[in-house]
């Protein structure tokens, strides 16, 4: 049977059902898919958390196609100044020295735990979630986007192409610039095949790409995810029209 067209809709999880919701597709990803684990980590009710989630929240993508029960294809967890100031800290501090970012006094939106359905991949769905991001930004009124992504896999000669390429051609400008918090340089060799090394790119760091994102300086081996983290900065007010126009944000300044 042909599955229906989905009906997208973006929102912010507001009953208890949508957070389970959205954490059971982050276990479908993380962990049965990724290998990923943690102290939190709900293996009985299928479900991937950690200690930021009491404080954060989850944009949520809906296929209103699918049954009611399997609707939440997409999630992005997102953190502001005020859910920094009652967990602690961010989360990626404990990858990234996060400090050139905090100075800056500028409105600051952590994004994190970003993923979609297997089937809802390399189609439509991420443009949808981006545009949900998009109007919580202008919500918000944040300026600075930033959080980790990552490679699949621990072996860092599988990644070395990627990783400089990240690093020769996206680094993050000084002012908004983070460094990892147990070193692992990105450029691991200058002969790079650009093509090939794109194609090792996830698409979520592609989306940042396009947008005019930035990288951090050195990655992060995440072992206990069976990641390597890059950590990747978007200022809004540094792009440009087209680019804005990719997510559906203005860009600074124009009231139009």
């Amino acid at each position: 049977m042909t599955r229906p067209a989905p009906i997208f809709e973006t929102r912010l999880a507001c009953t208890q059902a949508d957070v389970l919701a959205g954490q059971a597709l982050r276990y479908s990803v993380f962990v049965e898919e990724l290998g990923a684990d943690g102290p939190l980590v709900d293996h009985d009710r299928g479900l991937e958390r950690d200690r930021f989630d009491e404080h954060a929240e989850q944009l949520l993508l809906v296929d209103t196609a699918r049954p009611a029960d399997a609707q939440v294809v997409g999630v992005y967890r997102l953190m502001d100044r005020t859910a920094r100031d009652a967990a602690g800290q961010f989360y990626s501090s404990d990858e990234y020295d996060l400090t050139a970012l905090e100075a800056s006094g500028r409105p600051l939106l952590e994004l994190g735990r970003s993923c979609l359905h297997p089937e809802y991949r390399g189609g439509a769905a991420m443009l949808h979630l981006w545009q949900g991001l998009a109007q919580v930004v202008r919500d918000k009124g944040a300026e600075v986007l930033f959080g980790v992504a990552s490679f699949h896999g621990t072996d860092l000669d599988k990644l070395a192409q990627p990783l400089s390429l990240l690093a020769r051609d996206h680094a993050a400008p000084a002012d908004l610039n983070v460094r990892s918090q147990v070193y692992q340089p990105m450029a691991l060799t200058k002969d790079i095949d650009r093509v090939g090394a794109m194609k090792q790119v996830p698409a979520l760091i592609k989306a940042y790409l396009r947008l005019g994102g930035f990288v951090g300086d050195g990655a992060f081996v995440d072992h206990a995810f069976n990641t390597t983290d890059v950590c990747l900065v978007l200022d809004t007010a540094r792009m440009n029209p087209r680019q804005a126009a990719i997510y559906g944000a203005m860009p600074r300044g124009d009231s139009s």
